[in-house]
C-alpha cells in the first residue's frame, strides 16, 4: 500500500474500566506499523470529553496504579464531525480519519453507543457492530442467546435493582437455591471489576450492593468449582475462525481486576494444555457464540472447563483487552498470527463489513 491509513485509536471513557483502556491503546502505539499506518490518538476524559493527544498516558512509575486521560493534562479538546468521518478543533479545522479502532471498555463504549455513532459517521471501525456489542457487554442477555444456540452455561440468576430495593430477603431466597459459593457480578461491566466471591449467606448482601454500584442488573452465578478457565480468540466477519485456546491460572483465589493487570503472579498458558478432542470442541463452541450474538471483527469467548470433557461457555468479549498481559493477541500469536499481523487483519475486516453495509439500500 503506497498511502498510509490514517488511524483513530480512541480510549479511555466514561466506565470503571478507563485505565485498562488506556494500557489497552499503549501497547497497540507501540504494534502499529509506521510504514502502514498514521495514528491518531484520542482520550476520552471521564466526563466524556474527547482529547487529540501525542500518545496514550503510560504506565505510572512503580505499576501500582494504571494511567488514566486527565482532563487537565489532556491535549485539544476535539469532537467527531456528524456524517464526515472527521475530527473537528475548536477552531472548526478538520482532521479526517480512514478507520477507527475503539479500545473504549466497558459502558459508553463497548456496549454499542460509540459503535452507533460510528455508524453514523460513516466510519469504519474495528470491532463488533451495535446489535453485538450491547449484548456481548450485557453479561444476562446473552447467557439467553447462548442457551437459545444449545451452548451450556453455569446456573445463575439476574437481580435488578428494583428487585433488590423492594425485596431483598426474596432475592436472598434465590441465591440459596443456587448454593454457596457463587459470584455476584455487574451486569454490564468487564475487567472483573465489582465481582464479589461470595460464600456465606452474610457475605451477599454487600456483594449485591457492590455489583448494583456499576450497573442497574446483577448476575448471581454459581461458582465453577474445580474448573479450569479456558479462553478462546475468534476472528472474522461472516466466517469466523477460532484460535488455539489458553489456560488462565489466577494468583488469587479468582481471575480478578488485580489479577488480570497488576499481579504478576497470574500465569497465562498458551496453548492451553488440553486434548485434541476438547480444544476442537472449544473452538467450535467459540464461533458458536461469536455467531449467537451475531458478532464481527473479534471477540474472546471464556469457557470453565471439567475434566475429562464437561464445558460451559462464561462469556463473550466484543473488545478484548490488548495490554501487555491481555490473553486475546497471545491466543493468535500462538495460532501464527503475530500482533502487526493480527492488528492489520483487524482493520482489514472493519473495511470489510463498512464496504458491505454501504451497499445496502437506503430507499
Amino acid at each position: 500500500m503506497s498511502q498510509r491509513r490514517r488511524i483513530a485509536i480512541l480510549f479511555g471513557g466514561r466506565s470503571a474500566e478507563h485505565e485498562v483502556s488506556v494500557v489497552s491503546a499503549g501497547a497497540v502505539r507501540r504494534a502499529l506499523d509506521p510504514a502502514r499506518y498514521e495514528p491518531v490518538y484520542i482520550g476520552i476524559t471521564r466526563e466524556g470529553t474527547w482529547h487529540l493527544l501525542d500518545e496514550p498516558p503510560a504506565l505510572l512509575p512503580g505499576g501500582s496504579e494504571l494511567p488514566a486521560v486527565d482532563d487537565a493534562r489532556a491535549g485539544m479538546e476535539v469532537e467527531l464531525a456528524r456524517g464526515s468521518g472527521a475530527l473537528v478543533r475548536p477552531d472548526g479545522t478538520q482532521r479526517e480519519v480512514d478507520v477507527v479502532f475503539p479500545l473504549v471498555h466497558g459502558p459508553y463504549g463497548e456496549d454499542g453507543t460509540i459503535q452507533g455513532m460510528l455508524e453514523l459517521a460513516g466510519l469504519p471501525f474495528v470491532g463488533a457492530g451495535v446489535l453485538a456489542s450491547a449484548v456481548g457487554m450485557d453479561k444476562a442477555v446473552q447467557k439467553v442467546l447462548f442457551e437459545a444456540a444449545g451452548l451450556n452455561v453455569i446456573p445463575h440468576q439476574v437481580v435488578l435493582e428494583r428487585d433488590w430495593e423492594e425485596d431483598a430477603e426474596a432475592v436472598e431466597a434465590r441465591a440459596q437455591d443456587l448454593g454457596f459459593p457463587l459470584f455476584v457480578k455487574p451486569a454490564t461491566l468487564g475487567s472483573s471489576v465489582g465481582i464479589t466471591k461470595v460464600k456465606e449467606q452474610d457475605e451477599l448482601r454487600p456483594a449485591i450492593e457492590e455489583a448494583l454500584k456499576y450497573s442497574r442488573k446483577a448476575v448471581l452465578e454459581r461458582s465453577a468449582e474445580g474448573a479450569r478457565e479456558i479462553e478462546c480468540g475468534v476472528l472474522g466477519n461472516d466466517d469466523p475462525v477460532a484460535s488455539v485456546p489458553g489456560e488462565i491460572v489466577p494468583a488469587g483465589e479468582f481471575y480478578d481486576y488485580r489479577s488480570k493487570y497488576l499481579d504478576e503472579g497470574t500465569r497465562l498458558e498458551v496453548p492451553a494444555d488440553l486434548p485434541g478432542e476438547v480444544v476442537e470442541q472449544i473452538q467450535q463452541m467459540a464461533v458458536a457464540a461469536f455467531r449467537a450474538v451475531d458478532c464481527s471483527g473479534m471477540a474472546r469467548v471464556d469457557f470453565f472447563y471439567w475434566e475429562p470433557q464437561r464445558l460451559a461457555v462464561n462469556e463473550i468479549n466484543t473488545v478484548p483487552g490488548f495490554t501487555p498481559q491481555s490473553m486475546y493477541p497471545r491466543l493468535w500469536e500462538a495460532s501464527g498470527l503475530s500482533y502487526p499481523e493480527l492488528i492489520d487483519r483487524l482493520v482489514d475486516l472493519a473495511f470489510e463489513r463498512h464496504g458491505r453495509e454501504r451497499k445496502k439500500a437506503t430507499r
